[in-house]
């Protein structure tokens, strides 16, 4: 290959990177002990699959997969601080990504993910 091609190879990596790391406008990134004391009684929304799900999440929360999210966005209200988490962060960032695209302006999500949950779980 010539140096052309291993130079936009490299670009459209750092751009894709970049892309999955920036940080979302609007979110806030709360550590655990911080998203255990503000989520009491708000809405808590796990964005990870309904088999990760059943083995185990946060007391109180929600499963909406982020691979449905787009489809169940009726159900999430747009007037409440939302708050949501994953296993380790990165899908509950382009869960919020997507509520910020349409509309919700409120969000907020588990710094680590479930890695990084010692509170109470239920299965």
């Amino acid at each position: 290959m010539d140096a052309g091609l291993y130079i936009l190879l490299s670009l459209i990596v750092l751009w894709l990177l970049y892309k999955q790391f920036v940080p979302v406008k609007g979110l806030r990134t709360l550590a655990p002990e911080q998203f255990q004391s503000e989520s009491k009684g708000n809405k808590v929304i796990d964005v990870r699959e309904i088999h990760e799900y059943k083995r185990g999440h946060i007391k109180g929360a929600v499963n909406v997969p982020l691979s449905q999210l787009q489809q169940r966005l009726g159900d999430i209200p747009k007037d409440r601080t939302i708050y949501l988490y994953c296993q380790s962060g990165m899908r509950s960032k382009q869960a919020a990504k997507l509520l910020g695209r349409n509309g919700y302006a409120d969000v907020a999500h588990l710094r680590g993910g479930m890695m990084a949950w010692s509170g109470p779980t239920q299965k």
